[in-house]
């Protein structure tokens, strides 16, 4: 008896009938027992005590909201009748006068007959939304590859078709004219830019070896008093040469890297857009046979949607060609002008300074620098410092 009343107070499991009217002795037993246990318990108004077995359908509900005051309060009634000192007391006489509670009856009745399940819709919502996502991303790649692989397929076909001769291809005179003019120029360019690093390269070992020269001429009229006089005579002279031909070599760098600048940059970058101008034309012409190819067949329903659809992209392509055509045009003058105004400096540059470091006029020199603002680099400024080295 003592195993059933600890069992079912500590799994709270009161069965009782539907109306609360009838009970039996251990079902008394039991109320009885509790009520010593807890003589008051916590302010639980939102708690209820749902009766009935394992598994097995709820018959009623026992409100709490009575109960106030501590959780557990020392009974010596009770620890005693547990220990067996005194006699239990008649459990049935006391049970008859317990009544039904109504408010055990109004829960019960306002109590659902069921619980709805917890809605599972946000748990399987985010496999589908990701599943959906990707299936959106593998779509958009296949209409790329798929717009793309059509437009390669064309352009290559009108390719084939121009070098065989069997394709019309669309020409500007006047732009491609200047655009062989530009390649043409670039081409010499080239070559000026190259044939002026050589020179500096070797006009730099010359005057290093100069100076080298210098420092041996300095060193020997140190050690041949004889000699001391000529020794001396050309070591200044080693020594005035060195440091005209480093002068001579700022200008000459000056003027390979405003060339520099010129070919591989503005030139460069004109270029760039020219080969865009002409993919876009590839394009406009593959596009523009396709069309022809088109009207020329027959007109059913099919076929006119085709066209239609061959027309937007024909148009589409139109206006991409003229664009770049309009900023080739654009770009091909404003190098034009820039060409002259960079190569009228560098050339007056190159030739002042030459001519004045041959000629021996140091001061000719010195003022040629500063007319162009070429500013040299002190000696030994490309080395790198000692806390670089280590």
């Amino acid at each position: 008896m003592t195993d059933s009343i600890l069992s079912k107070a500590a799994t709270m499991e009161i069965p009782i009938n539907s109306n609360g009217d009838t009970r039996t002795a251990e079902d008394d037993s039991l109320e009885q027992d509790l009520q010593q246990v807890m003589v008051s318990g916590p302010n639980l108004n939102e708690t209820s005590i749902v009766s009935g077995g394992y598994g097995g359908a709820a018959e009623g509900i026992i409100p709490t909201s009575s109960i106030k005051g501590p959780a557990v309060r020392f009974n010596p009634e009770y620890f005693d009748r547990r220990c067996g000192n005194t006699p239990k007391p008649d459990i049935r006489s006391k049970s008859r006068g317990i009544t039904p509670s109504n408010s055990a009856a109004s829960r019960i009745a306002n109590q659902p007959g069921h619980y709805p399940a917890p809605s599972m819709h946000h748990s399987n919502s985010n496999p589908m939304m990701s599943e959906e996502a990707t299936r959106g991303v593998a779509v958009e790649k296949f209409d790329s590859v798929k717009k793309w692989s059509i437009n390669t397929y064309k352009c290559t076909k009108q390719m084939f078709s121009e070098r065989f001769g069997r394709g019309t291809k669309t020409v500007d005179m006047e732009l491609e004219a200047q655009i062989d003019v530009l390649r043409e120029t670039k081409l010499k360019y080239e070559c000026i830019l190259r044939l002026a690093r050589d020179l500096t390269n070797h006009f730099y070992n010359m005057v290093q070896t100069q100076q080298a020269l210098g420092d041996t001429f300095a060193d020997l009229s140190q050690k041949s008093p004889e000699l001391q006089d000529e020794f001396g005579y050309n070591a200044e002279t080693q020594r005035l040469l060195c440091k005209n031909g480093e002068t001579l070599l700022g200008a000459i760098n000056f003027f390979v890297s405003s060339i520099n600048t010129l070919v591989n940059k503005t030139m460069e970058d004109t270029l760039m857009t020219i080969k865009m101008y002409e993919n876009a034309r590839l394009e406009f012409d593959a596009y523009r046979t396709d069309l022809e190819e088109l009207s020329a067949g027959p007109r059913d329903a099919a076929a006119m949607m085709r066209i239609e659809m061959a027309q937007q992209q024909y148009q589409i392509q139109k206006d991409k060609y003229e664009r770049l055509r309009s900023d080739v045009t654009i770009k091909l003058k404003f190098l034009d002008e820039n060409k002259v105004k960079v190569m009228h400096k560098q050339l007056l540059l190159f030739h002042n300074a030459i001519s004045a470091y041959f000629a021996g006029n140091q001061q000719q020199l010195e003022q040629t620098l500063r007319q162009f603002n070429v500013k040299l680099k002190p000696p030994g400024s490309d080395k790198p410092s000692w806390l670089e080295e280590q």
